[in-house]
């Protein structure tokens, strides 16, 4: 073999990844969250159809976050590609909500599967509940008062 095959190999394969023209110029060394955030970037795009999707690296956190809008004329939002191996701390969170944009928190696990989560800066009142549910509890209810007296 040549000497330079021989460096090639011994290199490694270069990542096709950072040759996507999203994932250019992001010189990140986690190799596992570039990868999570191509992922997430092709289901973004592909998949979901949001626009105006791109990558941004954070500096400060050496990550790469995507910043997307769910539909045309929507609010611009931060997404947190995150390998499900890796941890996050509070500082992180801190970070990335401190961007002004909501966040979506994407756990990427080892087979691609995509799991996608929103982050707030605080409590969130949840919808309440759908269909017979509510009634059937509040039925409930008036059976145990009715019980008690």
């Amino acid at each position: 073999m040549s000497g330079a095959s021989d460096r090639a190999e011994a290199s490694g394969p270069p990542n096709w990844i950072l040759h996507h023209p999203a994932m250019k110029d992001l010189e990140v060394a986690d190799s596992a969250q570039v990868h999570a955030a191509f992922l997430v970037y092709m289901d973004l795009t592909e998949v979901r159809q949001w626009k105006e999707v791109s990558c941004v690296k954070s500096p400060e956190l050496q990550l790469v976050l995507l910043e997307a809008k769910e539909k045309e004329g929507g609010p611009v939002q931060s997404v947190l590609p995150l390998p499900v191996h890796r941890s996050l701390n509070h500082r992180s969170i801190r970070h990335v909500l401190d961007r002004g944009f909501p966040m979506l928190l994407c756990a990427v696990a080892s087979d691609s599967t995509l799991v996608y989560q929103r982050m707030t800066d605080g409590l969130v009142t949840p919808d309440p509940p759908a269909g017979s549910f509510q009634d059937m509890g509040r039925r409930q209810h008036r059976k145990r008062r009715q019980k008690q007296h």
